[in-house]
């Protein structure tokens, strides 16, 4: 493990997910979700847990990402600001 690296990956998890908090706009959160997600994929595959970061990186950088965006642009607005 290189911890340096884990430093790093940790900053950019916190700064994704207080960015994913603070966002008014779905659809950038949902977009800052799988960025948050992937990166926990990274944190997994460097700590040795190869598997848990295939299975990370397919459902919830991937599949988890898509479905959210896909819904975003599926649902349409009730008021008109």
């Amino acid at each position: 493990m290189i911890p340096i690296f884990d430093y790093i990956l940790l900053i950019f998890l916190i700064v994704a997910a207080v960015i994913s908090l603070k966002v008014k706009d779905l659809l950038s959160a949902s977009m800052v979700f799988g960025i948050y997600s992937f990166l926990i994929c990274l944190l997994w595959a460097e700590m040795g847990a190869v598997d848990v970061a295939f299975t990370e990186a397919a459902v919830g950088a991937g599949v988890s990402a898509v479905f959210l965006i896909a819904t975003v642009y599926n649902t349409k607005r009730r008021s008109s600001d």
